[in-house]
């Protein structure tokens, strides 16, 4: 994080999103649930929805009703963060099976064959058009294998299909293969530790209606910030806060702080001093050209998540933030 100049404006105002009220969060905030094996993903929603009283809710990245894992649940506000979750990479635990034998040492070499950009048509029973893609499969790690059972870890690009995965190692393999379990660990920033069941979830809300005790339930929600802590970051200073949530673009004079990774044309979250998230843009600068410039449009406001009026209107006094 590079800080571009000091804030001229002490922040009194807005909430760190770790001090938002269970209120807040059911508002605005996510849940990584555990699915299990059987229901789909919207029947899986679907009861979250019932347990919590809820009347927004989505999920993030559909699991198909054989596989298990990491559903994010997308809560209020939260919902139109949704589409973050659907590009963001995953990780799985995969049981595949081999069709005849094939020593370790050969699918270990396949393993690595498949990983960087592969080639992938969605599996036939895809709800998605089959035409050809280019997905990045960033790792394959051969975990354990006994006789054609072969346990493995990757970590990919979003959209990339396991079970087509499978199939093609297998092929290459000579011998043909299946995917027969499958378990999603990781997608963006949640992971399989913070998940919880909807027995648990469930549990969380009776103890907080019924007896008053909120803590559990505060440490199954999560601030909808979860939802971009993948993408790299541009601060707000407090005088230009209010003026971004109108729809303005951010101008250089209003960047506190930024990643130093940022490049141009890159999606950022942009956020203020307490790391409450305003809005999603496309930066028009590299970190490199911000560092060094006074004026123009450091990033183009594509969507506003805060409310207007969360941080006073100080912009009227002065145009270029």
């Amino acid at each position: 994080m590079i800080t571009k100049a000091e804030d001229p404006v002490p922040n009194r105002w807005g909430k760190k999103p770790s001090d938002r009220s269970l209120a807040e969060l059911l508002r605005n905030g996510v849940i990584v649930l555990d699915k299990p094996v059987g229901p789909t993903s919207h029947q899986v929603t679907s009861w979250a929805r019932d347990i919590l009283h809820v009347k927004q809710i989505s999920h993030g990245g559909t699991l198909d009703p054989n596989v298990s894992g990491v559903l994010p649940l997308c809560l209020g506000k939260a919902v139109r963060l949704t589409d973050l979750l659907l590009s963001s990479n995953k990780e799985y635990v995969c049981i595949m099976r081999l069709h005849r034998d094939r020593d370790r040492e050969a699918v270990a070499k396949v393993m690595e064959e498949f990983t960087g950009r592969i080639y992938q048509y969605p599996p036939l029973r895809s709800a998605v058009k089959r035409k050809l893609r280019i997905r990045t499969v960033h790792s394959i790690e051969l975990l354990d294998m006994e006789g054609r059972d072969v346990l493995f870890h990757v970590s990919c690009d979003a959209g990339t299909y396991i079970r087509t995965l499978c199939i093609d190692m297998g092929e290459a393999l000579g011998v043909g293969a299946n995917m027969i379990e499958l378990r999603r660990t990781r997608s963006g920033a949640m992971s399989e530790d913070m998940a919880v069941t909807l027995q648990q979830l469930k549990d969380a809300y009776e103890l907080w209606q019924e007896r008053g005790r909120s803590e559990p339930l505060m440490s199954i929600l999560r601030p909808a910030e979860t939802l971009v802590s993948h993408l790299p970051r541009v601060i707000i200073k407090t005088a230009a806060v209010d003026a971004v949530c109108h729809g303005a673009d951010l101008a250089v004079p209003g960047v506190g702080a930024f990643d130093e990774s940022i490049g141009k044309m890159d999606q950022v979250a942009m956020l203020t001093s307490r790391g409450e998230l305003v809005a999603i843009g496309v930066a028009q600068m590299s970190a490199k050209r911000l560092a060094e410039a006074s004026k123009g449009v450091a990033v183009s406001t594509e969507r506003v998540l805060m409310e207007r009026g969360t941080y006073p209107r100080m912009w009227k006094f002065g145009t270029d933030l």
